[in-house]
């Protein structure tokens, strides 16, 4: 699963977790998901939430819904993942009006820190959004281009000089410009999209910003329901657009110039589907892959596991209807009752990754990961061509057999552990179709496992080579995405050597950091494994790479867990410039700001400037709540 790696249970599940550990012991838990500490309080959250007022108020006016047994209700677990504020705002004459008119507005206070675990004593923290721009800050300039390259459009991330104004040899010169702080914030995941002199990006409270490059003023903000998780696409033309995902599956189309929405729709009605991997588009259509986090509740031994398929949609883009939708598991899940307990199978495969768009063959690309419950079968970790037109399988190429794995195997004797207990190893990076002259093609593809397959795209996604790049684990090879400039394929390593699921690991098979190997054959070019630098008092620091990388001429950036962002040479490996993310910033809003672990999104290149995000509060990585705009020195 990606996009919440398993060894989640730490900040996302602790509810669901906590109840499907029973009486067991302190040691037997701590044994099971590492340190107590780490696991059962979180940094900053009430540890003890049964005990707060909020907790009857809940019971009383949310459970019901909110179980996971009420479509399009989002489960419980989505509702912890929502900032205070998004909470009371949903019982405050949003979605959950007629729910919130019952209760007065201390106990809508009550209600969203039982639900967040954030004290509200002294009621909702105080935040400062960013200053409206005014004069000619706030005009967008048709002029500057619209980098339509990375996820959405291109997914081989590589960003040309013209598009994106920088190159190998300005490197040296970046500073940076400016930073904002995200409010209500561990964590910034959405992938920005930069055009017409602007950033634009997704946050962790559901605020989509359009930012003036310049100055950090924002243009337009509009309010998701949800944390943004995928990235933004921005599509140029005579009216611009942006289109992005939410945590509870809403997708979002808005006018790109002003931030009024156009059409939402949710993609998926199982109470926890969400939308991870960014929309494609392409001739008017996005290709939308839909993923969920039911491996979570699954780790409650009375759930019934489970019933989610992944599945990738065809959206008219303009109009928000379907054309058509593609499933992974073809097959509905069929009810099973064992030993008096009921179970359902096939499931999950879900899709976590922005799909590959092969214009020339009429083909899109994409990859799912495991099956969430057993038998696992023949479309987990695998990789599908499938008709742009139609939506119809042309071909499917799986390269790990055998994978069901869900939170449940965290848990001693948990009922719903499958049988084959993982291994959890994901397609969790985009497809690259890649050129190698004389009208050959490979299709690359990077594994969880620390593999790179090369297929061949005319032979129904024939091997034609597999390199081991990595180790490999459930936080190991290749997460979010690799790039490519010609035939140098840019492989990022995560290998963390702590992944606080009981898995013991070789630390000195692990790979973590920038490799590099030819698409032609799969040979490796060159590595860097970087040295652990986090020093004493992080223990949720580490020195590989989870987020996408980005190339641009001679070079590729990458966001490394330990906070550091480190550009490399194209053709040795050498480092050409770093900055340290993981540290406090002043910002343009004049909150606190600090950068931590980096995972997801990488970095956008566009107009001269370097945007990047930092913190990844989730999955014991180290939080944070920065967007970071660089330029280079004038």
């Amino acid at each position: 699963m990606m996009g919440i790696s398993k060894p989640v249970v730490a900040a996302l599940a602790m509810y669901i977790m906590l109840a499907a550990c029973g009486d067991r012991s302190k040691e037997t838990e701590a044994e099971t998901l590492g340190s107590t500490d780490e696991f059962a309080t979180g940094e900053g959250l009430i540890a003890d939430r049964d005990s707060l007022p909020g907790a009857r108020l809940y019971a009383e006016n949310c459970a019901s819904c909110h179980d996971g047994t009420v479509p399009k209700a989002p489960h419980f677990q989505w509702l912890e993942m929502m900032s205070p504020a998004s909470i009371v705002a949903a019982l405050n004459g949003g979605v959950m009006a007629e729910q919130g008119a019952v209760l007065s507005d201390d106990e809508k206070l009550r209600v969203a820190e039982y639900i967040t675990r954030v004290d509200l004593s002294d009621g909702l923290p105080e935040v400062r959004y960013a200053v409206a721009c005014k004069g000619p800050a706030a005009r967008f300039d048709r002029a500057k281009p619209s980098v339509e390259t990375g996820w959405g459009h291109d997914t081989r991330r590589f960003i040309p000089a013209n598009l994106g104004g920088l190159s190998a040899r300005d490197l040296g010169d970046l500073e940076l410009k400016w930073a904002y702080a995200f409010p209500n914030a561990t964590k910034a995941r959405s992938q920005p999209a930069i055009g017409y002199g602007a950033a634009f990006v997704g946050s962790d409270d559901g605020t989509v910003y359009a930012f003036d490059l310049e100055t950090g003023c924002a243009r337009w903000t509009f309010k998701a329901s949800a944390e943004v998780r995928t990235g933004i696409v921005l599509v140029d033309g005579q009216q611009p657009m942006v289109y992005f995902g939410d945590l509870t599956s809403k997708l979002y189309a808005l006018d790109a110039l002003t931030g009024d929405m156009q059409w939402s729709r949710r993609m998926d009605d199982h109470p926890s589907a969400t939308l991870t991997g960014t929309p494609a588009f392409h001739d008017g259509t996005l290709y939308v892959p839909v993923s969920s986090l039911e491996v979570i509740p699954a780790a409650d031994p009375a759930y019934e596991c489970c019933t989610f398929r992944g599945h990738l949609d065809a959206i008219d883009a303009e109009t928000g209807a379907v054309k058509w939708q593609f499933f992974a598991i073809e097959e509905e899940p069929r009810r099973i009752k064992e030993d008096g307990r009921v179970s359902y199978a096939p499931s999950g495969a879900p899709i976590w990754i922005s799909p590959t768009i092969d214009t020339a063959r009429g083909v899109l690309y994409t990859g799912t990961g495991e099956n969430y419950s057993s038998p696992a079968d023949g479309n987990s970790d695998s990789v599908f061509a499938i008709d742009l037109d139609t939506g119809r399988r042309l071909w499917h190429r799986q390269t790990i057999r055998g994978d069901a794995w869900n939170v449940a195997c965290m848990m001693e004797n948990n009922p719903n552990c499958p049988e084959e207990r993982g291994p959890d190893f994901d397609h969790s990076s985009s497809p690259l179709l890649i050129d190698l002259g004389g009208g050959k093609q490979v299709l690359a593809v990077g594994h969880k496992n620390g593999k790179v397959y090369g297929l061949d795209p005319d032979a129904k996604g024939k091997v034609l080579w597999q390199t081991k790049v990595g180790r490999g684990s459930i936080q190991g090879g290749v997460h979010f995405g690799m790039a490519v400039q010609g035939s140098t394929v840019y492989v990022p390593i995560n290998d963390m050597n702590n992944t606080r699921n009981g898995d013991v690991l070789d630390p000195k098979k692990a790979r973590p950091g920038m490799h590099a190997i030819d698409a032609r054959t799969g040979e490796k070019l060159w590595s860097q494994v970087q040295d652990n630098v986090c020093g004493e008092g992080r223990p949720f620091c580490d020195p590989g790479i989870s987020a996408a990388v980005t190339a641009i001429p001679g070079a590729v950036i990458a966001g490394h867990m330990d906070g550091w962002i480190r550009a490399y040479d194209r053709k040795n490996g050498k480092r050409l410039w770093q900055f340290n993310t993981a540290r406090p910033f002043d910002t343009v809003n004049g909150m606190d700001g600090r950068g931590g672990s980096m995972s997801g999104p990488g970095a956008a290149v566009g107009d001269g400037h370097l945007v990047m995000n930092s913190g990844y509060g989730l999955y014991s990585h180290e939080a944070g709540n920065l967007l970071l705009v660089f330029a280079t020195k004038e």
